[in-house]
């Protein structure tokens, strides 16, 4: 049985198609994929809510515990507040952090 990398994907959800496309080409380089469960800055109202929004940002950061390293897409440059946050979280427990765009 093969060990395959997992790696987590963070940034804004409000590039929704760029998630997708970068979920898609890491999957297929052989990587296991953690993703969003919402898009809430494309659409899905449901995370508008400051209980659901508490809760999705702390589940993203178990979803970096149990990745080997974060894949940031950073289309433009960009990287909002709630990133920043997973990405300070990822470099204090140690995790290996790469980005779509240099920074």
């Amino acid at each position: 049985m093969k060990n395959y990398e997992v790696i987590t994907l963070c940034g804004s959800t409000k590039f929704k198609d760029e998630f997708i496309e970068q979920q898609k080409r890491l999957t297929l380089e052989g990587k296991i994929v953690i993703s969003v469960g919402l898009f809430g800055h494309s659409g899905d109202n449901e995370v508008f809510t400051d209980d659901i929004k508490e809760m999705l940002d702390d589940m993203h950061k178990r979803k970096i515990d149990m990745a080997d390293k974060i894949f940031v897409v950073n289309v433009g440059g960009y990287i909002g507040e709630s990133t920043k946050s997973e990405i300070k979280y990822a470099e204090k427990i140690g995790k290996k952090i790469e980005y779509l765009e240099a920074i």
